[in-house]
């Protein structure tokens, strides 16, 4: 029964951000109601606030859905002679610089909206638990409190890495948002000086 209930939240949580970004797409995130999303997806707005706490969160999911456990599987799925900076780092700049063709279109969206934007940036703030939950075996005194402050640490720098990269390089007409520079780059940088901490906490690579 748990997997079946799980498996029909997740569906619903599909629909909805799938909902929301069609309809964005369409019409501009501006005019979409959260009551037009919850109808394009087939269930009450009740349903819909116990999934997302706005318009610009389900929309910002339909490109970042699970990226916090794909990050965490990469980390976890490194070979044990991989250090654990090499291990985070290469996941975190694997999963957010493939977006793939789909989500083109709306991170372009994002680009151009400053609350998306926001709502983009706070994602990345959902990498703290799965992540530390990754990295706690790969340390070299596996400690939960450990990985949870390393994971924190790590999720701040994609956030400032994410603001970086979406910060207006010089002023554009309609105050559209040129990303500045090249992501991976931005998030090798930020996440450099935490590079020290996280190779004396993890184990030595064998």
């Amino acid at each position: 029964m748990t997997g079946l209930r799980e498996q029909k939240k997740q569906a619903t949580r599909e629909a909805l951000r799938e909902a929301a970004l069609r309809l964005a797409l369409t019409h501009g995130p501006e005019d979409v109601r959260v009551d037009d999303i919850a109808e394009a997806a087939g269930v009450s707005p009740r349903t819909y606030n116990n999934y997302f706490s706005s318009r610009e969160q389900a929309i910002v999911a339909a490109v970042t859905a699970e990226r916090e456990a794909r990050v965490a599987a990469a980390v976890a799925a490194q070979p044990a002679d991989v250090g654990l900076a090499d291990a985070v780092v290469e996941a975190i700049v694997e999963q957010y610089t493939d977006p793939g063709e789909p989500a083109r279109d709306a991170l372009l969206l994002i680009t151009t909206h400053p609350a998306l934007r926001t709502a983009f940036v706070a994602t990345a703030t959902e990498l703290e638990n799965p992540l530390a939950d990754a990295m706690t075996p790969r340390l070299a005194e596996p400690d939960e409190h450990t990985a949870r402050v390393l994971a924190a640490s790590v999720a701040a720098a994609v956030r400032i890495a994410l603001q970086q990269w979406l910060r207006p390089a010089s002023p554009t007409p309609g105050g559209l948002v040129v990303p500045s520079g090249s992501l991976p780059e931005l998030l090798r940088a930020a996440l450099a000086p935490l590079k020290p901490a996280l190779d004396a906490a993890g184990r030595p690579p064998r």
